[in-house]
């Protein structure tokens, strides 16, 4: 009997757990959609530059083709693409319910760029500038384990309300078009 209690809490905490990890607010910006309307699943697929390095224009998803997931709607270049988010969005989807992973490891919920973007060990990682996506890179294994390590605490926070277009229009990665076709 002492056994079963004990299977029994463990289960409980293991289900309160992975509830907590998609109690996160989703970034979503003017356009609606998620990652502001890109493709999740097509970063995948670009040649990613070496750290420091521009890295290859996010694909835009086509507003016909969407999934709900986290709370918010997210865009796909292919309907492909979309049955495959929807098999395991958690692969897919950014770290920090898409906002900047070094404002995270700095403590704070800031817009993200999706075209400031990273792929490590599996996982997506958006920023906000490139001058920020350079301070990211530095370390990217120490602010990865800051964010981890904050995103405890910020998690069930307020999505951020900023615009990263704000932030970012002047930095050229964004042209000022719709991302979703």
């Amino acid at each position: 009997m002492v056994m079963l209690k004990r299977i029994l809490l463990a289960s409980c905490v293991m289900v309160a757990a992975s509830g907590a990890a998609f109690a996160g607010e989703q970034y979503v910006d003017e356009t609606g959609f998620a990652i502001s309307g890109y493709d999740p699943v097509a970063y995948f697929d670009l040649k990613q530059a070496e750290p420091g390095g521009a890295q290859p224009r996010a694909v835009p998803g086509r507003a016909d083709i969407t999934a709900n997931y986290n709370g918010a709607t997210w865009a796909f270049a292919s309907e492909e693409h979309r049955e495959m988010f929807v098999a395991n969005p958690a692969k897919y989807a950014p770290k920090y319910d898409g906002h900047c992973a070094y404002g995270i490891a700095q403590g704070g919920k800031v817009p993200a760029n999706p075209n400031l973007w990273r792929i490590v060990d599996g996982a997506l990682y958006l920023n906000i500038t490139p001058t920020v996506a350079g301070f990211w890179a530095s370390d990217i294994s120490g602010n990865i384990n800051k964010s981890e390590g904050n995103w405890t605490s910020l998690e069930a926070k307020d999505a951020s309300d900023k615009s990263w277009k704000a932030i970012s229009d002047n930095d050229g990665t964004y042209d000022g078009t719709a991302p979703v076709k």
